[in-house]
Parts: C-alpha cells; sequence; structure tokens
C-alpha cells in the first residue's frame, strides 16, 4: 500500500512537472503571441498570422485533452465551429478563415484558458513535486547540510522553523516529513484538481455549449445534405459510366450473337465470351459500389470486424483493439467507419508511417475512436485536408475530432460520438 502511494506521489511529480513545463513554456509563449497577432489584425499583419496561431493554440488545448483523458479520465469537450469550404479548392480563404476563427467563441475560451494555465494552472501542477521537494530538503537538514548553510548565513529559516543547531534542524525534518506525507496524500489529487480548472475554463457553459451544439448541428445538416447530393450524384455517376454501360454493351452484343449464331457460329462463340467477361467486370464495379455506399461486413458484423477487415486490406501493419459490449445505429456505424477508414487512409498516403493502432471503444455513452500512427507527423484539420471532411462527417451526429500531430510524429486523431449501444445479435460471417 505504502508503495503504491510512493509511486502514484512520484508520478504526479513527474507529470506535475511536465505540465507546468507546458504551462510556463508554451501558454506563455503562445498567449504573448495570440494578442500580438490579434492587435495586429487592423493594419492587415494579423489575417495572416492569426490563424496559424490560433491553429497551435487548439493544438495545445487538444494536447491537454488528451493528456486529461489520459492521465485521470477527465473529459473536457470540444465545441467549435467548422471552417467554411471553398466549393471549388476545398479550403477557406485567409479572411474568411480568420474571421471564423476570430468569431468562434471557443478560440476566446482557448485564449482565457491559457492565462489561467500560466498561471493557477502552473502552480497546481508544480506543488506535488514542491511537496515532496521540500520535505526532502528538510531531511536533508538534519542530515548535516544546515552546518554549511548556517556558516555561510549566520542561519536559517525553514519554513516557521529557525535552524541553527542539531535540535532546530530535526523539528525543521518533522515539518520535511509532514510535507512529504502531504505529497503523498495529495500529489495525484492535485494533479486531478489542475486538470479540473483546465476544464472550467475550456468547457463552455451549458447556455453557451446548447446555442453553440444548435448553431454547429444547423450548419452539419446543411453539409449532410450536400454531402448527401454529391454521393448520390457519385453514385449515378459511377452507375452510368460503369456497370450500366457495360450491360448496354452487353444487350448489344446478345443481339449480334441472335444474328450470327446460324451464319458464324465460331464469331457467335467469341462473341458470347466477351459477353461473359462484361457480365463479370459489372457484377465487380456493382459489388465494388455497394461496397462504398455500405460494406457487407459493417451491416453483418458490426464496426470492430469492419475495421479489422480493413486494417488487413492496408499495406501498413495495423494493430486494432475493440472494446464494445453492442453494436451502434446503422447511421453511426457507417459514420465512424468511413471516418476510421480516411483517417487509415490518410495515414498510408502521407504519414509515412511503419505501424498504425487503432482502439474502438464505448464508455459512458460515448464512441471513442483514436487512431495513433508512428510516422512524420505535421497532420492538422484546419488545412482543408481529409480531416476538415471527417470533422463534418461527425458533426453530423455531435462527434468532435481531435487531432495531436505534432512535426516528426507521432500522429494521434481522436473522434468521439455520443451514441447508446444495442445488445449485440448473433449472425454468421
Amino acid at each position: 500500500m505504502r508503495a503504491t502511494k510512493a509511486r502514484d506521489a512520484g508520478l504526479a511529480a513527474v507529470r506535475g512537472l511536465a505540465l507546468a513545463g507546458m504551462s510556463l513554456i508554451g501558454s506563455i509563449t503562445l498567449f504573448a503571441l495570440a494578442v500580438t497577432s490579434i492587435a495586429l489584425i487592423p493594419v492587415g499583419v494579423g489575417v495572416f498570422t492569426t490563424p496559424a496561431l490560433l491553429e497551435l493554440i487548439r493544438s495545445h488545448a487538444n494536447q491537454r485533452r488528451l493528456l486529461a483523458a489520459k492521465w485521470t479520465g477527465t473529459r473536457i469537450p470540444v465545441v467549435r465551429r467548422p471552417l467554411p469550404l471553398h466549393p471549388r479548392s476545398g479550403t477557406a480563404g485567409q479572411v474568411e478563415r480568420c474571421t471564423v476563427l476570430v468569431k468562434d467563441p471557443a478560440t476566446w475560451r482557448d485564449i482565457r484558458w491559457l492565462l489561467v494555465d500560466m498561471t493557477v494552472g502552473a502552480v497546481t501542477a508544480l506543488l506535488p513535486l514542491s511537496l515532496l521537494s521540500e520535505g526532502l530538503f528538510g531531511i536533508l537538514l538534519l542530515l548535516g547540510l544546515w552546518k554549511p548553510i548556517v556558516r555561510a548565513g549566520g542561519g536559517y529559516w525553514y519554513e516557521f522553523v529557525r535552524v541553527d543547531s542539531w535540535t532546530t534542524a530535526a523539528f525543521a525534518a518533522l515539518v520535511g516529513i509532514c510535507w512529504i506525507a502531504a505529497g503523498l496524500r495529495f500529489g495525484p489529487a492535485l494533479i486531478r484538481v489542475h486538470f479540473t480548472i483546465t476544464g472550467s475554463a475550456l468547457a463552455p457553459t451549458r447556455e453557451a455549449e446548447l446555442g453553440e451544439r444548435i448553431e454547429r448541428l444547423t450548419e452539419t445538416r446543411h453539409d449532410a445534405v450536400d454531402s448527401s447530393a454529391a454521393e448520390l450524384r457519385r453514385i449515378e455517376r459511377d452507375l452510368h459510366d460503369g456497370a450500366q454501360a457495360r450491360l448496354v454493351a452487353m444487350g448489344m452484343n446478345l443481339s449480334t450473337i441472335e444474328a450470327l449464331i446460324e451464319k458464324d457460329p465460331a464469331q457467335a462463340k467469341k462473341m458470347l465470351s466477351m459477353a461473359r467477361e462484361s457480365s463479370a467486370e459489372a457484377l465487380t464495379e456493382l459489388r465494388d459500389l455497394v461496397r462504398g455506399i455500405h460494406p457487407p461486413v459493417l451491416a453483418e458484423r458490426g464496426l470492430g470486424d469492419a475495421v479489422r477487415a480493413l486494417a488487413l486490406r492496408l499495406p501498413v501493419t495495423t494493430e486494432v483493439e475493440v472494446d464494445m459490449a453492442g453494436r451502434a445505429e446503422a447511421p453511426v456505424e457507417s459514420a465512424a467507419y468511413f471516418a476510421v477508414s480516411e483517417v487509415l487512409t490518410n495515414a498510408v498516403k502521407h504519414a509515412g508511417a511503419d505501424r498504425i493502432w487503432a482502439d474502438i471503444h464505448h464508455a459512458e455513452g460515448m464512441l471513442r475512436i483514436s487512431v495513433t500512427d508512428d510516422g512524420r507527423g505535421g497532420a492538422s484539420a484546419g488545412k482543408g485536408s481529409g480531416l476538415s471532411g471527417i470533422e463534418r462527417r461527425l458533426g453530423t451526429f455531435d462527434g468532435v475530432l481531435a487531432v495531436n500531430s505534432p512535426v516528426g510524429g507521432p500522429t494521434m486523431v481522436t473522434m468521439e460520438i455520443p451514441c447508446a449501444l444495442s445488445s449485440p445479435k448473433t449472425s454468421s460471417f
């Protein structure tokens, strides 16, 4: 029991030191740069620098969200307005991008959090290490450290004890033991307090969250309608240019075969072979088209097995872990499947990864999916990439996407969709 407490306290001290470093270095630097850049918007310079800085702040905040979930199980929601996309280029213009980011309430929550993080957040993060180190220093005084200190300065105050003899050094050691006991008892709790403060600064109020969610759902509804219309046009185009054209050609060949079957049996036999090949190709195209709309394995076996089947077809070693006690609704499964598919495709095409890990689990009414690769990093959801489309797809179901991808890697893409699971159904594969 004591060993476990000591280990937890030591781990809290190390984590607190890391958090304090991020707070005192990252948050202070980003806050100063962001305030300066926003102030330069009226003169035009800030229009070009502000979006990039705000994206860095978002990544910094998302990193803290990931650590909160990983270290303490604290979930800090993300509610942000999606960036508008140009219908041709697929990216937002610089001025439009800057305007949307500056008007987004989430941006000002992030900046407010930077101010909190560099002050109260840094203090709470440093406390676990400070308690233990202060206690150890008190014990070191009893071990003889007080002599050179007193010899150099004439006297030394350790907390409220003036150390100038072995007796006062013993009192200092007792105070130090109390500090160590406090560190062992309250160190892990202080890390949770740090993330609680982070959550209170980053998370919107209930009223603001509902208002932003309504606005976001309205926007994503329009996106869903547009996406559905584009998908229907794609299906019509694929049918017209692919399977339909082959079936028409096959029908014409059959008519020709009817005319040649008595006059030129050899030519008729050759055309029958061509018709057979056309029918096989048309069937293959139809199967590929149906698989692109809704993979059969997804309908039969659910999200976990569908992602496993997807991973088997990738040229990169991919590990998939699934922890789901049932199945989500079909639209949610479909959105999650295609989101994971696109993330995996991006990792293979652009990240140069040697290994990919996918984790799918359901807890507290949330479907959580994380995809991690050991590639080169540098991915962002705000550069008109496929990640922007994923964010909009998930937004239709009130889901969120967070990307942590420093240059040099690794990249972690986390997706969350609120949903309930039904009881698992048995089916054959």
